[in-house]
């Protein structure tokens, strides 16, 4: 399936944001208390993006109204939906809702997403 996602890229709302100084780690949190988080770097290097719309079409919920976060190199689990909260942290081990159950913290299609 292939999917037009339209929104805000989130290097955008961090280059109109202050980032706190020793920042290294993005913490996306969702509605449904679900997190995930993903190093500075990565989303200051890549178009990571934050949708709010899909083929033309605002987000329905169960799609992630309001905002879904699209990582094309990452697993699924990357891809929060419902976000509601952006925290800058120094934390660069943050572990989200799958990372603390095991899965990867980086996510990476091309790694094994059991292992960290």
């Amino acid at each position: 399936m292939t999917i037009l996602w339209e929104g805000v890229l989130v290097k955008d709302l961090i280059d109109a944001s202050k980032i706190p100084e020793g920042t290294n780690t993005v913490i996306f949190r969702a509605y449904d208390g679900y997190s995930t988080s993903f190093p500075l770097s990565y989303i200051l290097d890549q178009n990571v993006l934050m949708a709010s719309k899909m083929n033309g079409v605002e987000l329905p919920p169960e799609r992630g109204f309001p905002f879904q976060l699209v990582a094309e190199d990452k697993f699924g689990y990357k891809w929060i939906k419902w976000i509601t909260e952006i925290e800058f942290s120094s934390n660069s081990s943050f572990e989200g809702y799958w990372e603390s159950r095991g899965y990867s913290n980086s996510g990476n299609l091309n790694e094994d997403f059991r292992s960290n």
